[in-house]
């Protein structure tokens, strides 16, 4: 993803922070489970599911962990069968919409918290407050907190998902008046 993205996305404009930025955003957990459900995954590990699993593989398909950590080893399967050049060019067409949305929506709240509270001389901390269901469909609870002073409560299905929610709460609460871009100040 990097080898495509450095060179098309002009490095000196958007600067190497962003691109990063970019980049993670564009094959986080997130993007691949959206890749393996648009090229099929889910229903293929359904069909390929020993007998007598049941429920337990309907859970395992729909965990974001699970279809990333499938997309990956999809990916390097493809990489010893077919080389890099023809893997390079399937996972950047297959995470296109990924790609896209990366640049036209960026998300990275804790970032943009983390640069707003420099220029104060701050810092933040995420603190996991609650953990809740079974392994395999955890939700995490974050508090994003300032001087010990809690700015912003969070939650989602990972402990970094729960941290930029938090992290966006804190925005919202701490520079009203300032819009949240999400990828550092870039507007």
């Amino acid at each position: 993803m990097t080898a495509h993205l450095y060179p098309r996305l002009e490095a000196e404009r958007f600067g190497a922070g962003r691109l990063t930025k970019i980049r993670a955003q564009s094959v986080s957990g997130v993007s691949c489970r959206a890749v393996a459900e648009r090229l099929g995954v889910p229903d293929r590990l359904r069909a390929t599911a020993p007998p007598g699993i049941g429920q337990s593989a309907e859970t395992l398909v729909e965990t974001e962990r699970v279809l990333a950590s499938v997309i990956e080893a999809v990916i390097g399967a493809c990489y010893l069968h077919c080389g890099y050049e023809r893997t390079a060019a399937a996972v950047v067409d297959a995470f296109q919409p990924e790609i896209a949305n990366a640049l036209s929506n960026p998300v990275d709240f804790k970032s943009t918290l983390q640069e707003r509270l420099a220029r104060r001389a701050e810092l933040v901390e995420y603190t996991i407050v609650a953990e809740q269901g079974p392994p395999h469909d955890r939700t995490f609870e974050v508090v994003a907190a300032v001087d010990g002073v809690a700015v912003g409560r969070g939650a989602g299905r990972s402990k970094k998902h729960a941290e930029q929610e938090a992290a966006r709460i804190a925005l919202e609460s701490l520079h009203p008046a300032e819009p949240v871009v999400g990828a550092g100040d870039v507007r």
